[in-house]
């Protein structure tokens, strides 16, 4: 969190598309940094750098009109890299603070919502579940609650355009037409309760309204959240790599059907295997793409040598992270130096972009945005996951390809047709407790996660939408 509010020092850098939009981000920028470094306590020479840099950028943007998006956006990383610092030192006392106060109110109100689910469960009325079964190898399957969903209240629904708009008791929200049909076909796959989507309306409700509290109600506020890769990127990795599961995704944002996400409670009617964290594949080949927060990453890293350790099945995860070098995280100096690091890919800032985190929302032209900042992509294989799927230059040049944004842009949103695909992956048996026992085999009789009797993927492996 502070680097991310120190990231946002002098002022916010916001998604640029046009020239007049850079233009103005540069003025705000040098106006900005001047205004910080006259109101707070810096240093003689930290005032003379700013003021200097700023009053120059500011002459340069009255004199010169004829410049273009990308000379405003190289005006604009020079004036971080000279003011950056200096405002920032002079800020950092503030952000501690708001840092300090942001932690100790999400304490409280961790406490409070542990003590509401508490007496929850121990109310009369609720059935007790069974102890958590034992750890065993299973086919992947989605999510299931063990305690069968009540009655569900009516909601209702109708379109504008190409927007589904779901209300329930005059509290609306919204998702375009194309992720809507991408949630009822998740659904139609994952969902072993409802075959007749009495409750799919109702679920959906709930599915974005608790994604839409997570991220925020701004313009764009908590979209960053779920920022994905490239339709083109993915199918690079599914041919390529025979990757066929995210492991940071949800429903809204997923390609493959197979994900891990953060609700498993909601999320497991339209596809998650709950989050990564408690999730123990012993094969498969897997594409992460995390939330860039630097607790989350790390705890990831964990989780990856761990699983990768304790395998002797091909097990590979392609993860893409920032290449953030100053200061350096902790997860990209670990899977730096990690044992089973086979290969890394850097791809420069703005030479690659991601897809919105309110794709399921925002305009077609919104939908891809030029990447601020360096990605690393690293490959972690085991020895039978590297035999299978290593890295080589070929391999590595169709994904450096499909990274490029006319590509990106061009590639078809509709679900791909079949490509080769990883074996069946196997992962233990969560310790919680929201599992059935049972469930095998996922809807529409074939395996969640195929079962190894196919050399190729069925096109429904793969999910988007327009």
């Amino acid at each position: 969190m502070f680097r991310e509010v120190m990231n946002d020092i002098p002022i916010r850098l916001s998604r640029i598309k046009y020239k007049e939009e850079a233009r103005k981000l540069l003025f705000k920028y040098a106006e900005a940094a001047k205004r910080m470094i006259d109101s707070r306590n810096a240093s003689p020479e930290s005032r003379k750098v700013v003021k200097w840099n700023a009053e120059d950028t500011m002459n340069w943007l009255r004199r010169d009109h004829s410049a273009s998006k990308e000379d405003y956006m190289d005006r604009l990383e020079h004036l971080r890299q000279q003011c950056g610092p200096h405002v920032t030192a002079v800020a950092k006392d503030s952000v501690e603070g708001i840092c300090s106060k942001i932690y100790q109110l999400s304490a409280e109100y961790s406490r409070r919502l542990r003590q509401t689910h508490l007496s929850l469960l121990q109310d009369p009325s609720t059935e007790s579940c069974g102890s958590p079964p034992q750890s065993r190898l299973v086919y992947c399957y989605p999510v299931r609650l063990s305690i069968p969903t009540p009655a569900l209240p009516r909601v209702e629904l109708h379109f504008e355009n190409d927007v589904a708009c779901l209300r329930f008791r005059g509290e609306m929200v919204k998702v375009n037409r194309g992720h809507f049909s991408k949630l009822e076909l998740l659904y139609r796959y994952s969902c072993i309760d409802d075959p007749r989507f009495e409750k799919f309306l109702a679920r959906v409700w709930c599915l974005l309204k608790r994604y839409q509290v997570m991220f925020g109600s701004g313009a764009n506020e908590g979209s960053g959240l779920q920022g994905a890769l490239p339709v083109a990127v993915f199918e690079a990795l599914n041919r390529q790599f025979g990757v066929t599961f995210e492991c940071f995704a949800s429903p809204l944002n997923c390609y493959f059907k197979q994900f891990c996400s953060a609700f498993p409670d909601i999320d497991g009617f339209f596809g998650s295997r709950g989050p990564f964290l408690s999730f123990s594949p012993v094969s498969g080949s897997f594409e992460a793409n995390p939330p860039f927060c630097e607790e989350l990453m790390d705890a990831m890293v964990t989780h990856f040598e761990e699983l990768l350790d304790r395998s002797s099945e091909p097990l590979s995860f392609i993860i893409f992270v920032p290449e953030w070098r100053d200061p350096v995280t902790p997860a990209l100096t670990r899977m730096e130096a990690s044992r089973f690091l086979r290969h890394q890919l850097n791809v420069p800032a703005y030479e690659h972009e991601y897809r919105s985190g309110s794709q399921h929302i925002c305009k077609r032209d919104d939908m891809y945005y030029r990447a601020v900042h360096g990605t690393a992509v690293l490959f972690l294989q085991n020895d039978a996951g590297f035999g299978k799927w290593a890295p080589t230059p070929e391999r590595l040049a169709e994904l450096t390809a499909a990274y490029r944004p006319s590509l990106s842009r061009t590639s078809s949103l509709s679900s791909p047709g079949p490509a080769q695909s990883a074996p069946g992956d196997r992962d233990s048996a969560p310790k919680a407790s929201d599992r059935t026992q049972s469930a095998m085999v996922s809807p529409g009789g074939h395996d969640s996660n195929n079962n190894g009797s196919s050399s190729s993927s069925s096109p429904q492996d793969k999910l988007t939408a327009m």
